[in-house]
This record gives C-alpha cells, sequence and structure tokens, in this order.
C-alpha cells in the first residue's frame, strides 16, 4: 500500500512513514521540554523573547520540511508552512531587539498562521488520520490566543509572547505524542 504525496508526486511506502513513529515522540517530548524551560522564565528581557521565538519557528520550519519530504505531510502544505516558520525564525533571530517591536506587533499574526496550518491540515489529514481533531482542537485554540494576543498592549506582549510560546510549543508537543502512538 503506497501514499501519494501529491499529483505526480513521488509514492511513498507507508510501511516506511509508520516505521517513524518513534521520530515523532522524540519530536514530541523535545517540544515538550520546550514548553518547560519557556515557562519557566520569569522576567524575560526582549533579546531573550526574540531568541526563543525563533528558535521555535526554526523547530517548527525544519520538522515540517522533514515530515514533508518522507511524505507524512502533503507535499503544497507542508513546503509552504516549513518556508514560512524558517522565515519568521530566521526574522526573530536576525536581531532580537531591534525587531522585538516588530515581533510583538505581528505576534497575533505569527500565532493565526500557526493555528490556520493546524487547522487545514487536521481537516486535510482527515480521511487517513482517525486523532485529526487534535490537530483540529490545537488550531483552534491557537486562534482564539491570535486573536487575544493582538488585543494586548505592547508593555504586556513581551510576558505574553512568553506564555503563549509556551504554550505553542506544548500544544506541538501533545499533537506530535498523540500522532506518534497513533502511527504505532
Amino acid at each position: 500500500m503506497a501514499l501519494s504525496t501529491g499529483p505526480g508526486g513521488p509514492e511513498v511506502d507507508t510501511r516506511q512513514v509508520f516505521s517513524l513513529w518513534w521520530l515523532r515522540l522524540i519530536v514530541g517530548i523535545a517540544w515538550l521540554v520546550v514548553a518547560l524551560v519557556v515557562l519557566q522564565f520569569d522576567d524575560a528581557s526582549v533579546k531573550t523573547v526574540g531568541v526563543l521565538v525563533g528558535i521555535l519557528f526554526l523547530v517548527a520550519g525544519c520538522q515540517e520540511l522533514l515530515l514533508t519530504a518522507v511524505g507524512a505531510r502533503p507535499a503544497w502544505l507542508g513546503y509552504l508552512f516549513g518556508a514560512l516558520f524558517l522565515i519568521a525564525g530566521f526574522l526573530a533571530l536576525f536581531n532580537p531587539e531591534d525587531t522585538f517591536a516588530g515581533i510583538a506587533d505581528i505576534l497575533g499574526f505569527l500565532f493565526l498562521t500557526v493555528g490556520v496550518y493546524w487547522t487545514v491540515e487536521a481537516f486535510v489529514v482527515r480521511a487517513q488520520n482517525p486523532a485529526w481533531w487534535v490537530g483540529l482542537v490545537a488550531g483552534l485554540l491557537m486562534i482564539v490566543l491570535a486573536f487575544w494576543t493582538s488585543g494586548q498592549f505592547f508593555v504586556e506582549k513581551a510576558y505574553v509572547l512568553l506564555v503563549f510560546a509556551g504554550i505553542w510549543a506544548l500544544l506541538q508537543g501533545v499533537t506530535e505524542i498523540v500522532n506518534a502512538f497513533r502511527l504505532r
């Protein structure tokens, strides 16, 4: 039984994809560790916030590209959002002090991007993934957080950014662990 990555795309043996369940488990655990570390900060500097968010986006981008390359994601969706996450990560890391104001101002948009991706992906994989609703719930929660974040004052956004980055990492970790055990 084979899984196509799209029209004219390469065929991938589903046994190969399913045998990588442990990789998703490790990634999920790593996301939970990131969430724990991020949520431990109590008095973060602007630079720390920018660097942490940049790292989160870079890891998410690399993860999407890797999962797309092995056929675990639809090609157009994985490559598009993988590239968007990588761009967001590099922008955040390039100069975190000077770009913090911009990151804080577009924080709602960044979280909206993640939430929309998770929601769309949940519906795209619904036929193959009985746990599709986990991605849907996580996506909808991120969308709600995106709109709530957009209404925050600039001074509060540094702490909101850290808390929501931690929540994002937590949701990503739980989703990856659920999907790992589903594949197992």
